[in-house]
């Protein structure tokens, strides 16, 4: 997602060295004739020019239609409290651009993020590079240059083609294939399950977090003798006694380690914790399970599940497509009962299925408000409207030019006891968190 406080660059001039983050962010924006370019090609030109070799860390790239950044966070933590160095790169950011790169935890500052850009430009030459690809190789950069011993990737959009992808990971996750990006991906989960798998390597290790993989997948895996985890295959998620953890927690159980690993209900997709916890047990089984207990108790997310205020709640969640709302769905149906009404705060993209999401959140929202979005690709609150009115019951929803008018409308109706949950994209999170005082995640 291009930064929503970003100058576009005037013509392809070269900020250099002593330009603003900001500045360099417009040029990226202004280099390469599509937004979104798959291929490798052009990305790994540049990269051969930037490295001799390949690096010496260990790489573990996380591909996935929703449920990425949640692995990426629990992997990121669990290998630090392993006492291992970490870089984390993961997209979209929701306010700054600097949360899409990590080191050790910390977002990396501006002049760093100057000074990769500036060596990737000069590496680049007359090699043409998407906003993304560029970005993704200042990551590589600074990764490189700090010495980190692991890398730990997100893919940006399916797999195979990825920027992502010119490295060969040590170990592979895929957290779900789900319908999203059509466009470029494909209408079916067989198809976008395929390029998914992209990301695997003959004979390393891998994890397929969901319960039920497309088959595509299970045949990349198998032709390139991967060791694919898998859930109820080579490890189980059982109910825990809600007397021991809050109601949707789990235990992890892998036979090979006679133990087993609390994953309590936090607000993230138990399914991505589970796999990230999966793979830790690869990469530093000197790891105990309370300590790894310890890290996901503590793990949260900005703008996943991200609870901002009580009484009433307000909750904010970046989920953008149908399988992202049916989780949401469902963890919102797991309030206690008698509580107070849910009140919903939407806006989406133009390009995103409403229509899915609409149906997905109909039956656990009792008062929605519409929004317009006022980006590249917005949906304004009218056009929102004509798209999912009709699949919203009665009465007919309120709609607002903005999202902070919306959230101001919707909390000028809820009372103490009310749930407002504000869904539908980062950009609306990104928004919603502005309007209510979160300037930074």
């Amino acid at each position: 997602m291009p930064p929503q406080n970003s100058p576009v660059a005037r013509g392809n001039a070269v900020p250099g060295d002593k330009a603003t983050l900001d500045q360099w962010l417009g040029y990226l924006e202004s280099i390469h004739p599509s937004e979104i370019d798959l291929g490798l090609d052009r990305v790994l030109l540049v990269l051969r020019r930037l490295f001799r070799r390949n690096p010496a860390g260990r790489i573990i790239t996380i591909a996935g239609t929703n449920g990425k950044g949640s692995a990426v966070a629990a992997l990121e933590k669990l290998l630090m409290a392993s006492g291992r160095s970490t870089g984390a790169y993961t997209s979209p950011h929701l306010q700054n651009y600097n949360e899409r790169v990590r080191i050790n935890g910390a977002d990396v500052g501006d002049d760093q993020l100057v000074r990769a850009f500036s060596r990737v430009e000069e590496a680049r030459r007359d090699t043409t590079l998407t906003y993304f690809e560029f970005g993704t190789l200042a990551a590589f950069v600074l990764f490189q240059e700090a010495g980190v011993e692991d890398w730990v990737l997100e893919v940006g959009l399916g797999g195979r083609l990825d920027a992502v992808n010119v490295l060969d990971p040590d170990l592979a996750i895929i957290t779900s294939v789900d319908i999203d990006h059509v466009a470029f991906l494909g209408d079916n989960r067989e198809v976008i399950g395929f390029e998914k798998a992209g990301i695997l390597r003959p004979g390393i290790p891998a994890v397929y977090a969901d319960i039920d993989p497309p088959e595509s997948v299970l045949q990349q895996a198998a032709a390139q003798k991967v060791q694919l985890e898998r859930p109820g295959e080579t490890y189980q998620l059982v109910p825990c006694d809600p007397g021991i953890a809050p109601a949707g927690s789990l235990w992890l159980e892998q036979p090979r380690y006679g133990d087993r690993v609390l994953l309590p209900d936090n607000g993230l997709p138990v399914h991505s914790l589970a796999a990230a916890v999966v793979a830790v047990r690869q990469l530093a089984p000197e790891l105990a399970p309370s300590a790894i207990e310890q890290v996901i108790a503590r793990l949260t997310l900005p703008g996943r599940y991200e609870v901002l205020q009580q009484q009433p709640q307000v909750v904010v969640d970046v989920g953008h497509n149908p399988h992202a709302a049916n989780w949401l769905a469902a963890r919102i149906g797991r309030r206690e009962p008698g509580a107070g009404r849910v009140i919903a705060v939407y806006a989406a993209l133009e390009d995103k299925d409403v229509e899915g999401v609409a149906c997905a959140m109909a039956p656990v929202v009792d008062e929605w408000h519409l929004a317009g979005l006022d980006v590249h690709r917005g949906l304004s609150g009218p056009e929102l409207v004509d798209r999912i009115g009709g699949l919203l019951p009665l009465p007919a929803a309120t709609v607002s030019v903005s999202v902070s008018a919306a959230v101001e409308e919707a909390l000028g109706g809820a009372g103490p006891e009310d749930m407002v949950v504000i869904f539908g994209s980062f950009y609306t999170v990104a928004q919603a968190r502005v309007s209510l005082g979160r300037t930074a995640p």
